[in-house]
């Protein structure tokens, strides 16, 4: 296996390793702010449901970005690098600085701009790429909508319930993380599975685009290594900024992110959990009073949302650009 391949092959771990630790503060945030498990236990739970989603689910997604996207017989090898390091990049910039930015948008936004800089966009396949734009983009409504029609049906269904069953919601959170859990890593883990299967075929190791099994393992592996580290930075800014978070709105939140993330999963759609989760929470507190949140916190992530694709798009420009006029 080439030097190239291998360094491909790192840097999607690290970006797997990466977006495993800034994506699990959206699985876990509601849970240990409205205190259904101790953060330890969230995080190990959740990190064991990213493993086996894959597993489960299947490989829609991985097919999505690694076959559907770009012509693989029209990019090279550090086309995949340049896009690699623009979102690692993106993401310890933003996880520093406590901004749940989308993992999925940044690696999105680095391969189209390593793409066209290295291939020209004659490369891009419009088809796919509009597959992708109208799951990213649209995930996010779709999650807000459904967080606020499933707490209005709890609402509606437990009016005259005593504060008991608040134990319930809390200890319920327990089922839907876990669905949660699954939905996240079939969805995001795939990601980095796609990409590591492109280079194996533009580096003509693999005849056609099939995930091989131990692409599978290891990208499973390193997402759950990164989800059972947790990004506390991240969590308290999705548990707590928009409002305080009770068992009931814990359990909405994560039922409708799972259902939205997994059923986008299930149609090869890939979407950012951090818009899902953050929009479905958004949308259970609306539910309950639309002034109840803090939407000025909202607006903030929002912008970073809209920059991260444009952004990473420029910093993979600059970094093909540097990659092949002193590395080639």
């Amino acid at each position: 296996m080439s030097i190239e391949i291998i360094i491909v092959i790192i840097l999607a771990l690290g970006f797997d390793f990466l977006n495993g630790i800034h994506d699990s503060s959206n699985v876990v945030a509601t849970m240990i702010c409205s205190r259904a498990l101790p953060p330890r236990w969230a995080l190990g739970m959740t990190a064991v449901a990213n493993f086996v989603g894959p597993f489960v689910f299947g490989v829609a997604v991985a097919n999505t970005i690694g076959h559907e996207i770009v012509d693989a017989a029209s990019i090279n090898i550090n086309v995949l690098i340049a896009a690699l390091a623009s979102a690692i990049f993106w993401n310890l910039l933003t996880w520093y600085l406590g901004i749940p930015s989308s993992s999925s948008h940044a690696l999105i936004g680095g391969f189209m701009g390593a793409v066209i800089i290295g291939a020209g966009i004659g490369a891009i396949k419009i088809e796919g790429l509009e597959k992708v734009l109208i799951a990213l983009f649209t995930s996010p409504i779709i999650g807000l909508i459904v967080g606020f029609v499933i707490l209005r049906l709890i609402l509606i269904f437990s009016w005259n319930a005593s504060p008991k069953i608040n134990k319930f919601y809390r200890r319920s959170q327990i089922v839907t993380s876990l669905a949660l859990g699954l939905s996240h890593g079939t969805n995001d883990a795939q990601k980095t599975m796609g990409i590591i299967t492109l280079a194996l075929v533009t580096g003509g190791y693999l005849k056609v685009f099939a995930v091989p099994v131990w692409v599978i393992v290891v990208c499973s592996a390193m997402i759950a290594l990164g989800t059972s580290l947790g990004g506390w930075k991240l969590i308290r800014t999705l548990g707590s900024k928009f409002y305080k978070i009770r068992p009931v709105d814990g359990f909405s939140a994560q039922l409708a992110s799972a259902i939205v993330i997994l059923g986008a999963s299930l149609v090869g759609g890939p979407v950012s959990t951090t818009q899902v989760v953050s929009s479905a929470i958004m949308g259970v507190g609306a539910a309950e009073r639309v002034n109840k949140v803090r939407w000025n916190v909202a607006y903030e992530i929002a912008t970073a949302w809209l920059l991260t694709i444009p952004v990473t798009a420029v910093i993979a420009a600059v970094f093909y650009w540097l990659i092949s006029r002193f590395f080639s």
